[in-house]
């Protein structure tokens, strides 16, 4: 690790209870910005470089065994003891523990698996000091391609940037399903496929050389029959200064591609039975100008990680009437930074405040916590992250929204009984031009 990433620890601070602790100038830092070493009690062990190699018995092309299966939980919160632990629970996280009878967080030991490839490591290297915010939170310029942006984040949009840029692939193709779950536990499935390439991440690239984009997205829904053959295309920019998110969309009905400027905020995502927000996508995507973010700081608590279970359980095991079935559940405690969303004068979204939780070793936004305009708990989002060790990299494999006020739920990227994500997968950017999108949904 050079001088100049070991440096990055004298600016990391861990929020314990109620309590800011500045950490010592001497603590290293790992190549993203984490904090390298373990925590007090070490609970929480030093980063080693993270889970690079493939498990016995993992080939190409398919699930992901869990490096952890022989693991048990080593603690269990339920609704009788969470009070103990409410310091290292979201506001979320308790209130589902307080509404479902028998939901429970099983508490497993901690593993710090996130991990990237090297090139990664280099450009969030070349980043400090150089990579800047446009404005208060409008885009990124001076930023080397792949590399967080902001390692040492001084404001609360400099770590949401993080997350947005995040190295998830440079180009790939997911087919998943998606259920909007009824407070009685039935749902109807929506297949989709999704593809995506990020030329932020595309190596020799910079912020600066990508004309505005940060990636191309292309989502089709694939049945049921009602929905099947729309096409959403999205162009992500990187700097809204220079131009803000572009959108379209191919209606099979009308058998038309047209301009889709609601696909941004807090309109309603996809097939999503008003369940999630278009910003709720990838637990938070688009501009960032309704809100004001406040950096808290560092926290640690218990979240989900390492969600092997999850993703290798079949879905009629793994969606129950409320919530995801606790059994397929894994918690660990990991360092978090805690971000505070609250919305600007003038301006409007459904969630006037949300508390979003970053994981230290990876950017991935684990936890949210969303607020309705009285001011009250109303919605709950998890990331259910693991690490894709044959790529490397660390993400969500399944993301769930909880309705804390309707007992009904949305389950993402539910590939669980699909082929796995495919990051070798080959596109260009001649493949997500507007002219092309109505091919797309012709099948």
């Amino acid at each position: 690790m050079s001088i100049k990433m070991q440096k990055l620890g004298a600016r990391s601070a861990v929020l314990g209870g109620a309590c800011l602790l500045t950490m010592g100038a001497a603590l290293a830092a790992t190549p993203v910005g984490a904090d390298q070493g373990a925590n007090s009690d070490g609970s929480i062990p030093a980063w080693n470089g993270g889970l690079t190699k493939p498990q016995a018995g993992y080939k190409s092309g398919q699930h992901h065994p869990d490096p952890f299966a022989g693991e048990k939980p080593i603690l269990q919160i339920t609704a009788a003891n969470a009070g103990q632990y409410g310091d290292k629970l979201s506001a979320g996280l308790k209130a589902m523990l307080a509404k479902y009878k028998g939901y429970r967080v099983d508490v497993y030991p901690t593993h710090r698996t996130a991990a990237f490839p090297q090139r990664v490591y280099d450009a969030t290297e070349k980043n400090v000091g150089s990579c800047k915010l446009v404005g208060e939170s409008a885009g990124v310029q001076g930023c080397a391609g792949a590399g967080i942006p902001f390692p040492t984040p001084k404001t609360g949009a400099e770590a949401i940037w993080n997350h947005k840029l995040k190295y998830k692939g440079f180009s790939l193709q997911i087919f998943d399903n998606q259920a909007p779950v009824t407070a009685g536990g039935t749902y109807n499935m929506v297949r989709i496929r999704e593809e995506y390439l990020a030329p932020y991440d595309k190596p020799g690239n910079t912020s600066d050389n990508i004309n505005n984009i940060g990636f191309f997205f292309k989502q089709e829904v694939l049945g049921p029959a009602r929905l099947a053959g729309q096409v959403i295309l999205v162009h992500e920019s990187i700097n809204d200064k220079v131009s803000p998110r572009q959108a379209w969309v191919y209606n099979p009905g009308q058998r038309r591609v047209r301009r889709a400027p609601n696909i941004a905020y807090d309109n309603p995502g996809t097939a999503s039975d008003g369940l999630r927000t278009n910003d709720m996508y990838d637990m938070f995507n688009g501009a960032l100008d309704r809100y004001n973010w406040k950096l808290v700081g560092k926290k640690e608590m218990y979240v989900p990680y390492n969600a092997y279970k999850a993703k290798l359980s079949k879905l009629k095991d793994l969606i129950k009437p409320g919530h995801f079935n606790p059994d397929k559940l894994r918690y660990e405690l990991h360092r978090v930074w805690v971000v505070e969303a609250t919305l600007k004068p003038g301006m409007r979204h459904i969630n006037p405040r949300r508390t979003f939780y970053l994981d230290e070793d990876s950017w991935q936004i684990l936890q949210i916590d969303h607020y309705d305009g009285a001011g009250k708990l109303w919605r709950y989002s998890e990331s259910l992250p693991i690490q894709y060790y044959e790529v490397p990299l660390f993400w969500t494999g399944t993301d769930v929204h909880y309705d804390l006020k309707s007992g009904r739920y949305l389950g993402m990227f539910l590939d669980n009984e699909e082929r796995p994500r495919d990051f070798k997968h080959v596109t260009g950017p001649a493949d997500y031009s507007p002219q092309n999108l109505r091919a797309s949904g012709v099948r």
